[in-house]
């Protein structure tokens, strides 16, 4: 099993950071791709970023670009996510989350996922 546990959510004002951090323990081996998603209150989980665990590549929805930035740390098996610029419509639980296989976008195929973390905007 894998165990993900997220941090650095809170409330901001608009156009302020945050870095928000999941650390993975367990059977961290078997991961292939570290995502990130979020969950607005009556909106479906969507897709932020995400990252391959061994190559680094990187992946953003297109709505993210050029304000988030996913990274990893192998040693400390933690991935972050880097929010600038943020607005009120950043408001979400933020999730973070691990799948076996290639893949990036999809909620369901995921199998390890931490609690949240909610990020709260203001205007």
């Amino acid at each position: 099993q894998v165990q993900l546990v997220e941090s650095g959510g809170g409330l901001v004002q608009a156009g302020a950071s945050l870095r928000l951090s999941c650390a993975a323990s367990g059977r961290t081996r078997v991961i292939y791709v570290m995502g990130w998603f979020r969950q607005a209150p009556g909106k479906e989980r969507e897709f932020v970023a995400a990252i391959t665990w061994g190559t680094t590549s990187t992946y953003y929805a297109d709505s993210m670009k050029g304000r988030f930035t996913i990274s990893r740390d192998t040693a400390k098996n933690t991935v972050y996510l880097q929010m600038n610029s943020l607005k009120p419509e950043d408001t979400a639980v933020y999730y973070c989350a691990g799948r076996q296989t290639p893949g990036v976008a999809v909620p369901s195929r995921y199998e390890y996922w931490g609690q949240g973390t909610q990020v709260t905007v203001s205007s």
